[in-house]
């Protein structure tokens, strides 16, 4: 498994160009299910806005695609994608909205335009790298469970999911080299009323 670069948190930034305003909006995504929602939350969020323009790229399936929105063609969508290629980012959406000034910018000031609002946009997200780990899974009452969580995390491991029910099973991305031992811990603190087993692989996240 190889790991990747993806966007930080879901963020926002703005500039103006001869008084038209382009706003650039990025987000993670991991389908094109939630890369198309996000891109129908900010249309929705500037509903009179000239143009919305955006560009995604998605591990699932290799996928790719991105948009002038009305924009004359390769000024737009593409420098937005350019943005994101460059920077080598996938599971990734940003889109850049335009309030037109009544001043027309020209292909290159298009160009410029829309690749500073992806920039702003990506820069105010931040980025970071997935790196590949092991998935462990615990079961345990909801007592056992803190001591678990408490001690996974100080052993260096990532709370990725967690179910709660009868009792709690929950998934921590830990890194390979650390897997067995967490397991072994597991059981250890909690007298063998807890399970813990390597269920396969993830991804767990470092900052950049």
């Amino acid at each position: 498994m190889k790991g990747y670069v993806t966007l930080g948190v879901p963020a926002e930034d703005r500039f103006t160009e001869k008084k038209s305003i382009f706003i650039g909006n990025a987000a993670r995504v991991e389908t094109e299910e939630e890369a198309i929602a996000f891109v129908k939350k900010i249309k929705a969020k500037y509903p009179d806005a000239r143009h919305n323009v955006y560009a995604y790229i998605l591990r699932e399936n290799n996928l790719s695609r991105f948009t002038d929105d009305g924009e004359p063609h390769g000024t737009a969508g593409m420098p937005v994608m350019n943005v994101l290629r460059g920077r080598n980012l996938v599971d990734c959406a940003v889109v850049v909205t335009r309030y037109f000034g009544g001043t027309l910018l020209g292909t290159g000031g298009l160009v410029r335009a829309y690749t500073e609002g992806a920039i702003l946009a990506v820069n105010a997200s931040g980025t970071v790298e997935m790196s590949p780990c092991a998935l462990v899974k615990t079961e345990s009452d909801y007592t056992d469970y803190q001591k678990i969580r408490y001690s996974v995390t100080k052993m260096g491991g990532e709370e990725k999911d967690t179910v709660y029910g009868t009792g709690v099973t929950a998934y921590f991305n830990v890194a390979f080299e650390q897997a067995e031992s967490v397991c072994i811990a597991v059981s250890e603190q909690t007298s063998a009323r807890a399970t813990a087993e390597i269920v396969g692989t993830s991804y767990k996240e470092i900052l950049k």
